[in-house]
């Protein structure tokens, strides 16, 4: 039985209330179209991100993500199977989607969907900051209105940026899961020889690791920053309102050098406010 649009949209666009993300305020201000495909977009990415966090076993997990795999394939065809692929399908052609961002999203989750994630090696964190985040900026900056290879470009450093910013600000939250994302050569260089996330957390040496990440990560802001500056203005005031809370949870951190690592930092109403603000009226 096909799926009505308007049920499937107000299907995902709940999902989005319900999540309460970050990234909501960078959807709210997209015109209707857009502004739906996004939903859709942030619905699905949520969905196999959750399924790759709480499926019960792995053979669940590798299950559900296969599922979506074919989906996602059968949507590129022209066909829907649930809301989330009905409300994402009149955003293809006229947004110019493409497969692969998508699969490259659940590559990302499958990452996750195995055995936790522990020190990894620099090459491999850079990849699964290109599937979990760059890919999805991939699929956002061409909803937003601009798929010109600078977009691409923003994509790229600012995905990384916020996943990289994310796993300093969430590495208690991560523990609790077993999974450590900081890269193994910054733990060997400071002498952390433990692997377990809990212990690592714990290490005198924890603060100088994060310090060691914080110019790589500055780095991707400002080439993000960089590449916006020949990007259509109007398609990538998502995008920077997005840098922009980012961006601050970044200074935030640094501020606070890590001294109390399981401490999540998060910003004020009033200041999450005011970088939307700004972005409306800048």
């Amino acid at each position: 039985m096909a799926i009505a649009y308007q049920e499937a949209i107000t299907d995902v666009k709940a999902r989005v209330s319900a999540s309460r993300s970050s990234f909501r305020a960078g959807m709210v201000i997209l015109p209707k179209a857009r502004r739906e495909a996004m939903y859709a977009l942030y619905a699905f990415c949520r969905e196999v991100d959750d399924i790759a966090d709480d499926g019960a076993t792995f053979e669940v997990r590798t299950q559900g993500l296969q599922q979506w795999r074919q989906r996602i394939s059968d949507l590129f065809k022209g066909q829907t199977s649930n809301t989330i692929t009905a409300a994402l399908a009149p955003a293809i052609q006229p947004f110019h989607l493409i497969e692969k961002d998508f699969q490259d999203i659940i590559d990302g989750m499958e990452m996750d969907a195995g055995d936790p994630i522990c020190a990894p090696d620099a090459k491999t964190l850079d990849l699964y900051c290109d599937r979990v985040a760059s890919a999805v900026g991939r699929a956002s900056v061409r909803i937003f209105g601009d798929a010109s290879p600078k977009a691409m470009e923003v994509s790229h450093h600012l995905g990384r940026a916020l996943q990289l910013t994310n796993i300093l600000r969430d590495m208690a939250e991560d523990a609790q899961r077993g999974r450590l994302y900081l890269p193994v050569e910054l733990l060997i260089q400071h002498g952390i020889t433990s692997r377990l996330p809990a212990e690592v957390l714990r290490d005198k040496n924890m603060p100088a690791v994060c310090r060691d990440m914080a110019p790589k990560i500055n780095a991707h802001f400002t080439a993000a920053n960089e590449a916006m500056k020949s990007c259509d203005p109007a398609a990538m005031r998502p995008a920077k309102i997005m840098r922009d809370y980012y961006h601050a949870v970044f200074e935030r951190l640094v501020a606070e050098d890590w001294q109390n690592i399981f401490a999540r930092v998060t910003l004020p109403k009033w200041q999450k406010l005011w970088l939307v603000l700004r972005n409306l009226i800048g």
